[in-house]
């Protein structure tokens, strides 16, 4: 094996088995990577208010254990994808190098067998030449050329004719093959030396995009490190902040015990005032049909100002990122910003409003009967009040204003409705 092509397939295997194991193929266009960016963005947004939600009912620095997690967790799918491209990268570049390596030491083979075929024709032309010229000197020696009546003059007999003219036809065979060859070796050289001067332009080209690709394997290289290493510390800070967020369990435990032991009391509040409305209505001979279907439609309106509604986190069972059980999420999440006018969804009279624990500054309007159901809402989060217990209210009337009192990570309403002193979902009362 050559020098140059032992150097090049030692530069192939350089980059084969210092590379990165690869992963699946990924775009580089940079409307790619904004799309990219932008969805990994909506994604932890997305986690961060599911997050949010998930933890309501549990002090602000818990909270704010749960959320850094999320957003945590959030961003590794995205790692990991730059990762997975980086590799890919790394591949095309390293597969590249081969091919132009294999190419490179194919060419300069063309190089050495071109350059030795030359050498030898040209050997071959000289030896040639030097054959022509030896019998033009013995030409020259005996007197010049040799004719056709030379030969018949100077024969000494028939046979000696006959002898004389076969060595004058064979030596000017001789001498009209070896121009012949002598033609023939110049053009092939001629030839040769023109496919010689291609190959090492070739290779001079071969070289450079070799340079270029060993550049361009060093960079994917660094940049699968580098991606590799973003990975590596998410997932190392993810295993931290999950840690610290399973330290809190018992403190954990204990508040969202007291957020259920408020919200079962709001239950029984509502309940004992639905017993003694049905205890009056009776009394005054209205007794209240058995509760029925609520009916298709809307049966609130919009409470925030954010039109159309727009629902961050839902009505109904969700696994507690720490705590790891099923625990309800009793109302609706809906998006407002801070110090934004929140609407009565229903008329009705205001029940309270006061601060209650882990639901934050609270109204509560009860809506009378439909249907033979009770039917009531809280309004949780509030900043600020505009109404007070015992008022008269209408639909679309202004009640308070948005906040993040109580156990809350971001300014939002969290919606309740009650039927009958239980919540159910509000998403089909609200028309959504």
């Amino acid at each position: 094996m050559t020098r140059s092509r032992l150097s090049a397939w030692c530069a192939v295997l350089v980059l084969l088995v210092t590379g990165v194991i690869a992963g699946p193929a990924a775009a580089d266009e940079i409307d790619d990577r904004r799309n990219a960016a932008e969805a990994q963005q909506e994604a932890i947004a997305k986690a961060r208010e599911q997050t949010e939600a998930a933890m309501e009912g549990v002090s602000a620095e818990i909270q704010a254990l749960a959320v850094q997690l999320s957003d945590t967790q959030a961003k590794i799918p995205g790692a990991q994808a730059t990762l997975d491209a980086a590799k890919a990268a790394l591949e095309k570049a390293q597969r590249e190098a081969a091919i132009i390596a294999a190419r490179l030491v194919d060419a300069e083979e063309q190089q050495a067998t071109i350059t030795t075929t030359i050498a030898q024709d040209t050997e071959n032309a000289q030896q040639m030449r030097a054959a022509i010229g030896q019998m033009a000197r013995e030409a020259y020696k005996g007197g010049g050329g040799v004719s056709s009546v030379d030969v018949i003059l100077d024969a000494e007999s028939t046979d000696d004719f006959v002898q004389r003219y076969g060595l004058m036809a064979t030596a000017l065979r001789t001498q009209a093959q070896l121009l012949d060859d002598l033609k023939a070796a110049e053009s092939a050289n001629r030839n040769a030396e023109a496919r010689l001067v291609a190959v090492k332009e070739k290779i001079a080209e071969l070289k450079a995009a070799a340079d270029q690709k060993v550049v361009e394997a060093d960079a994917a290289k660094a940049a699968a490190t580098a991606a590799k290493q973003a990975l590596d510390d998410l997932l190392a800070q993810q295993k931290q902040q999950q840690v610290a967020l399973d330290a809190t369990k018992t403190s954990l435990e204990a508040q969202l015990a007291q957020a259920d032991a408020e919200a079962a009391a709001i239950r029984n509040e509502l309940q004992a005032a639905i017993d003694a409305q049905r205890a009056r209505d009776a009394a005054a001979n209205k007794p209240q049909p058995a509760p029925g279907p609520i009916g298709g439609g809307a049966l609130f309106g919009n409470p925030t100002s954010i039109d159309p509604i727009y629902v961050t986190s839902e009505y109904g069972m969700r696994m507690h990122p720490t705590l790891h059980y099923v625990r309800l999420h009793a109302g609706i999440d809906l998006r407002t910003y801070c110090n934004t006018p929140i609407y009565a969804g229903r008329s009705g009279i205001v029940t309270w409003a006061k601060s209650r624990f882990g639901f934050g500054n609270q109204v509560m309007i009860d809506s009378g009967f439909v249907n033979g159901n009770a039917v009531s809402a809280s309004y949780n989060h509030l900043t600020s009040f505009a109404v007070s217990s015992g008022q008269q209210v209408e639909r679309g009337q202004l009640i308070g204003r948005s906040g993040n009192t109580g156990t809350s990570a971001a300014c939002h309403l969290h919606f309740e409705v009650y039927l009958n002193g239980s919540t159910t979902n509000p998403r089909p009362l609200l028309g959504l």
